[in-house]
């Protein structure tokens, strides 16, 4: 395990998971350096103790700096959201490779990254596994955590849900509502990460929740969550990942060119296919009535 004298790097600092995980670690004893475009917005984790330093993955000279000494770097950074311009996937390979090479250039051993669960045709999920090939193109090892949904206030997949939930007491619903997936708590997700802190070698761990569901089973729970009805879902085979993602955007504020992809990506089954995942790393992840009760609780909470 890294000692406390030697920096582990968290690219994507500000994100939702890679802020709680740098907080996570610099609890832990650790010493966080966190890498991000804006370092302004990192005024909490300086606070918190971290080290935060700027950082763009789109441009490897600024790399170098954030990568020097540090032997472990979680590599948290996703394209694909608000803000981003141009091609998600272009964006993601471009920037895991200059991730990549700049570690290489000043002796990383290894990097941690958090990816999707799935093996099917959507873009979302297939850039997420170019994304890890690309991070161990330079022969450093990589800690691959795979995931499904993540249950957390800040997390995309999860606001739709709720959203529709809360909008409509009655929806029409494509067939990717059918589909299974094991959705994880945020908590148990950041502290799968910070655990990985202690592994070596390359390595591939899927984890998952407790409780294997369907998308339209997780509405139905997130409806139990927030004491409401479950809502009457009318199924369809017509509504194409275009329009359902169209559909999303009137509906939720979920931004329409992040829900595309993400419909596209809930059209493949997300479960865990390599046990045993989680309690590999001594972690026992909570239900799925408790972290989605946690979840809705911390979004009407303003949080």
């Amino acid at each position: 395990m890294a000692s406390s004298a030697e920096p582990v790097l968290v690219a994507g600092s500000t994100g939702y998971i890679g802020r709680r995980l740098a907080l996570r670690l610099v609890r832990g004893g650790n010493a966080v350096r966190c890498m991000a475009r804006n370092p302004a917005r990192a005024g909490d984790l300086e606070e918190a103790g971290c080290e935060v330093v700027a950082g763009d993955v789109l441009d490897r000279e600024s790399l170098r700096w954030p990568l020097s000494g540090v032997r472990v770097a979680y590599y948290l950074v996703h394209s694909m959201g608000r803000g981003a311009s141009g091609d998600f996937a272009e964006s993601d390979l471009k920037g895991a490779s200059n991730f990549a090479e700049a570690a290489a250039e000043v002796g990383v051993e290894r990097i941690v990254y958090l990816g999707g669960l799935g093996e099917g045709r959507s873009r979302h999920l297939r850039s997420r596994h170019e994304t890890a090939q690309a991070l161990g193109s330079t022969g450093i090892d990589v800690t691959y955590m795979r995931a499904a949904v993540v249950i957390g206030a800040g997390s995309e997949s999860f606001q739709t849900i709720y959203w529709l939930v809360r909008r409509l007491p009655a929806m029409v619903t494509p067939r990717w509502t059918s589909v299974r997936t094991q959705p994880i708590g945020i908590d148990d997700v950041v502290e799968c990460l910070a655990r990985a802190l202690k592994l070596d070698g390359n390595s591939e761990i899927q984890i998952g929740g407790p409780d294997v569901t369907t998308y339209g089973g997780l509405m139905d729970e997130t409806a139990k969550a927030m004491g409401r009805r479950p809502p009457l879902r009318i199924g369809v085979p017509f509504l194409t990942p275009r329009l359902s993602s169209l559909w999303l955007g009137l509906i939720t504020p979920v931004d329409v060119g992040v829900a595309r992809p993400l419909i596209e990506g809930l059209s493949t089954e997300t479960v865990v296919t390599q046990p045993p995942g989680p309690e590999e790393l001594g972690v026992q992840p909570e239900s799925l009535g408790t972290v989605l009760r946690k979840a809705v609780a911390e979004i009407e909470a303003g949080g």
